[in-house]
């Protein structure tokens, strides 16, 4: 591959990977923002159900306990804005080829995003932050629910985007380009569902995490214990409930559309060179490309067969009868990314599953230990995330659209980016972003040293339904 087409690449995956640091937190926190606002404003001891039980002093602490994190929120939105924009304009200077061939399909979906999707979401964060007693406790709480469904809708459109790029469908290819044919055909992708089902549980991992970890350290330092109690609970809780969805189903019926359809990039994440019949399941070991052989390898037999089909004995297709064309660039990258995603998620699953058994027996608030784990067990969310976003489009090579369009055809013409306006360009990110973290680190330590607003009106609740009979 050709230097100016690495140097795009490199600029590409720290641009995307950076970029993606803060949606991953907006995406999660924005289905937290929408429950705790529900409980606020919902809320009240007439409610039968037990989820919405609150009393008036319960919903002040969830009332200020959603403005908080809608700060956060606000913040990671923020810098998520301006890093995404880079990426937009690379598509026409570094991609410019790729953007000539599909931009008649992705355009579509990119464009719903930002003009939909990413509109309601900017105007509503800024409607919630602007405070109830400007809005009104209802449209307060349908800003918070509007902040959600934006943030959702803006990752499903990014997903439908990056689904066409793995398993491209309704299109023509007309003058050497591709078409859309049908949108509905489109959004109806197989590969859709659940990737976006696994992308958005693995976001909401991470805001669970940050929530219980934000929990974890106001109680080790003994301050907002209310509020501490909330984001524990609702942390501990919305991260078994998403890491077990994570596992299953999303993730096996995920795993199984990669099998089906880019059976290179799954045999890349195995480490399985020869086809085989009723094929291992690998714990460990370390791929040998060289040699074709998985070494040092710990194996579980006929797992692998089981999980892509459900029958022990099932074939599943190896590297050695894929021609190396086809081949995933860097098999050991595949293969550990891949490790790595799975390897933490179990990890956090066993940690959420006994936060949980410690919340129910009713020592999770006294667990120091527990405290601890949780409040240094959020930034291994974020490498959960990027390693599997990075077994998918590794895995996808070397193909920028599969089997329509090669990497290297789709970046730009070598004379109009050469490798070394890329590296220099590069560079200047690398700095840009570097100030870019300093100022955001800076604003959320300043968010979490005031800690949430003490006091303040009780909120207001939906009026209770009255039976009325006639005189």
């Amino acid at each position: 591959m050709s230097s100016h087409v690495t140097v795009d690449r490199l600029q590409f995956a720290l641009t995307v990977t950076f970029h993606y640091l803060f949606p991953i937190l907006t995406m999660g926190l924005a289905l937290f923002l929408a429950y705790l606002k529900s409980v606020a404003y919902l809320g009240g001891e007439h409610r039968r159900l037990a989820l919405l039980r609150k009393t008036a002093e319960e919903r002040e602490t969830y009332d200020r306990a959603a403005d908080f994190w809608a700060k956060v929120f606000a913040v990671n939105f923020a810098v998520g804005v301006v890093t995404g924009v880079v990426m937009e304009f690379q598509f026409g200077t570094n991609w410019a080829q790729f953007s000539n061939f599909s931009g008649g399909v992705i355009g579509q979906t990119l464009a719903m995003e930002g003009t939909f999707a990413f509109f309601a979401e900017s105007a509503f964060i800024g409607a919630f932050i602007a405070g109830r007693q400007r809005l009104g406790p209802r449209m307060h709480w349908i800003a918070a629910l509007m902040v959600f469904t934006g943030s959702w809708v803006s990752g499903f459109f990014i997903i439908v985007t990056n689904a066409w790029m793995q398993h491209p469908v309704a299109y023509v290819i007309h003058g050497g380009r591709a078409q859309l044919q049908s949108f509905w055909g489109l959004l109806g992708n197989p590969w859709v569902f659940w990737q976006y089902a696994h992308n958005m549980s693995g976001a909401v991992i991470t805001g669970a995490f940050v929530l219980a970890g934000l929990g974890a350290l106001y109680t080790l330092l003994g301050r907002h214990p209310e509020f501490s109690r909330i984001c524990l609970t609702a942390g501990v809780v919305g991260a078994l409930i998403f890491s077990t969805l994570q596992i299953f189903p999303t993730g096996d019926q995920h795993a199984r559309r990669v099998a089906r359809y880019q059976p290179s990039a799954f045999a890349a994440m195995e480490g399985l060179f020869p086809t085989a019949r009723g094929a291992p399941l690998v714990i460990i070991g370390n791929p040998d490309t060289q040699r074709r052989r998985l070494e040092s390898s710990i194996e579980m037999p006929h797992f692998l067969s089981f999980l892509t089909s459900h029958r022990w004995n099932a074939t599943v297709k190896g590297l050695n009868d894929i021609p190396t064309s086809q081949w995933p660039d860097s098999v050991p990258l595949v293969y550990y990314a891949y490790h790595i995603m799975v390897g933490l998620g179990t990890i956090l699953w066993v940690m959420a599953l006994i936060g949980v058994l410690l919340l129910w027996r009713g020592r999770l608030f006294r667990s120091r230990r527990m405290m601890w784990a949780l409040l240094l067990a959020w930034p291994f969310t974020y490498i959960a995330n990027i390693a599997g976003w990075t077994v998918a489009e590794t895995g996808r090579q070397p193909w920028i659209a599969f089997h329509l369009q090669r990497t290297a055809a789709g970046a730009s013409p070598p004379g109009s980016v050469p490798a070394g306006t890329g590296i220099f360009s590069l560079l200047g990110f690398m700095g840009l972003y570097l100030l870019i973290l300093i100022l955001y680190v800076v604003l959320t330590l300043r968010i979490v040293a005031r800690g949430p607003q003490e006091g303040g009106p009780p909120a207001e609740t939906a009026p209770p339904r009255v039976a009325t009979t006639a005189s």
